[in-house]
């Protein structure tokens, strides 16, 4: 059998989940921290826009020359096969 407690000291009932010490407010993030992922991930997505049209709007360069000794029937014939 259980036994009884010997002392009869009443238990002080302390709220649960509250502090008593004073507390400070909270401090919002500043909007850098709160959205920095996607401040950067938009930063990246329009550096590579950027770098994609560069990229095709530039002028194609002429065919230069070919090489001497080249034989183009040759080639031609072989890429068939």
């Amino acid at each position: 059998m259980p036994k009884k407690n010997k002392s009869s000291k009443p238990k002080l009932s302390y709220p649960i989940g509250k502090q008593t010490g004073k507390q400070e407010a909270q401090k919002e993030p500043d909007f850098y921290l709160k959205h920095k992922s996607t401040i950067w991930t938009i930063l990246v997505l329009v550096l590579l826009a950027i770098f994609f049209i560069i990229n095709n709007t530039r002028k194609i360069p002429d065919e230069g020359p070919y090489p001497p000794n080249y034989n183009q029937k040759k080639s031609t014939i072989e890429t068939f096969k």
